[in-house]
């Protein structure tokens, strides 16, 4: 028998420990063993290093992390999960630490031996956030493997000139690679969210294009603010000082193209022509 299999069901795991799910928390459990079983596989060999899970709650992705020779630090803010985390700690000794503590005031980046990964199913609410704060440190990390809100993903991987492309587009492509993995219903969820899940993967970059993330961000806001604007009109809160349509030209950018059409690349140069200006 596998450690896995001497393990109880989940639905008995919650139902022992009459643990339901918090809507503050974001929390929708995932039960289903093939899926975290999917879900663990996607992100690759996890034998070596660390792998950080976000929320594990019951533990579903926990199990399957596990099962796959990962060694697992788990954040959980959750005190009422602590004693079933304990619970499988114990049938895999020594390979889960569990980190109690909101997960948007720890930094990843310190969590295990490297290399570090996170694997996680994260709450709507705050996944986005998370995302941002962990590619502020991008390269101590190996790869992520996350569950968002369908939209949310398609946002993450959207291609230029598409509806969904934009900040968030721009901001993770050019730090990492990204792919979109599987959709996942959302009745596979205790309780069901009102929307579809989907699993990305993302790998950082080694080399990503040369730009000031600060300014780079402050661009993107700017452009995508006035979304239906000409740049020449749309960069100028990024650049109040700057001739905007100037700006545009010296780096190959068309100033009366819209936001949505410019590649991640064409961004970082405005960024850095936008940090020159201010240097001149």
């Amino acid at each position: 028998m596998s450690e896995t299999d001497s393990l109880p069901p989940l639905r008995d795991v919650i139902a022992r420990h009459r643990l339901m799910a918090d809507k503050s928390l974001g929390q929708h459990f995932l039960l289903d063993l093939n899926l975290t079983g999917r879900i663990a596989r996607a992100a690759g060999d996890v034998t070596k290093g660390t792998t950080i899970e976000i929320g594990p709650g019951p533990g579903g992705l926990t199990r399957a992390l596990l099962a796959e020779g990962a060694h697992v630090i788990a954040v959980e803010k959750d005190p009422r999960c602590r004693a079933i985390l304990a619970e499988i700690a114990a049938v895999y000794p020594n390979r889960l630490g569990v980190v109690e503590g909101d997960a948007l005031k720890i930094d990843a980046a310190t969590l295990g031996a490297t290399p570090r990964r996170i694997v996680a199913n994260l709450p709507y609410n705050i996944g986005t956030e998370l995302l941002m704060g962990w590619l502020e440190n991008v390269q101590a990390f190996e790869s992520f493997t996350l569950m968002f809100q369908t939209e949310v993903a398609a946002r993450i991987t959207a291609p230029p000139d598409t509806g969904a492309y934009g900040r968030l587009s721009i901001i993770t492509q050019w730090l990492c690679e990204t792919e979109l993995l599987f959709n996942i219903n959302a009745k596979a969820f205790t309780p069901p969210p009102l929307v579809q899940s989907t699993v990305v993967r993302l790998t950082p970059r080694a080399n990503p294009m040369p730009a000031r993330r600060q300014t780079l961000e402050r661009v993107t806001a700017s452009a995508f603010g006035q979304r239906r604007k000409m740049l020449r009109q749309s960069l100028r809160a990024a650049a109040p000082n700057a001739d905007a349509e100037g700006l545009c030209r010296s780096t190959g950018v068309d100033p009366t193209a819209r936001a949505e059409t410019l590649t991640v690349e064409q961004f970082c140069a405005l960024a850095n022509a936008v940090d020159a200006a201010k240097k001149s």
